[in-house]
């Protein structure tokens, strides 16, 4: 445990370093959810409650699913086999780089948070930090997923660019983060049912709301977790057979 999490650190500190030679990025990556807060929640009529635990759902999806993107232009590159050579864990390498988006994301959840107090959301501590923690969990397992993208991309990187682009929009409005779907047509509720962002959609908005002991937290947290297991056992599969 000792070594993973030591080598899990290298792997962030070298994912994050780079953002901190480019801080102009890292603000607009903070201005951007915000546009979000501001635009699309000014017009659900003071839903806070309801809207920023999709917003946040909605920036998981996208965050970690582009982190393959970094690994990509490694893999293009060359430069990513000299870093395959070293003992540091497979698992190490997929989960640190994933950290560092998880670490933007969660500076962006924060910052949505506090904006949101004064326009009306209500604060419920234990319920946020268990969402936060959620969230964690879902992103681990997208940029894992991300990572096998791009590993699989090579030499091209069209698979990826496909997948990331044409497939999460779908995958963002079937899971009821900025519309409700439980009134839509019967296709779209049966898909929402597959859908592993849906239920953490709902997880997200009884624990935001406080109301713990909803059924639908147990859903989104085993949907979560099983993206994040299946995510890190392709990942760690894909680094050692596939580079």
């Amino acid at each position: 445990m000792t070594t993973f999490v030591r080598d899990t650190r290298t792997v962030f500190v070298r994912e994050f370093t780079p953002s901190l030679r480019n801080p102009v990025m890292l603000v607009m990556e903070m201005v951007q959810p915000l546009l979000f807060l501001v635009l699309f929640g000014s017009l659900l009529n003071g839903q806070w409650q309801w809207f920023v635990p999709g917003i946040l759902v909605m920036m998981c999806l996208s965050g970690p699913m582009s982190a393959g993107y970094n690994l990509l232009v490694e893999l293009l590159g060359g430069s990513m086999e000299r870093l395959l050579v070293t003992p540091l864990s497979r698992t190490a390498m997929l989960v640190g780089r994933t950290m560092k988006e998880m670490l933007v994301l969660l500076c962006q959840a924060l910052l949505i948070i506090l904006v949101a107090l004064p326009l009306g959301f209500r604060l419920h501590p234990t319920g946020v930090l268990a969402g936060l923690g959620l969230l964690v969990i879902l992103g681990i397992g997208l940029g894992s997923f991300s990572f096998v993208l791009a590993i699989k991309s090579v030499p091209s990187g069209t698979l990826f660019y496909l997948v990331t682009q044409w497939l999460l929009f779908p995958l963002l409005m079937l899971s009821g983060v900025l519309l409700p779907i439980d009134s839509g047509p019967a296709w779209m509720r049966a898909v929402g049912v597959i859908n592993p962002a849906k239920h953490v959609v709902d997880a997200e908005r009884a624990l935001f709301a406080g109301d713990l002991a909803n059924p639908s937290i147990l859903y989104g947290t085993a949907a979560a977790s099983i993206v994040a297991v299946a995510g890190l056992i392709l990942g760690n599969r894909a680094l050692r057979k596939g580079v």
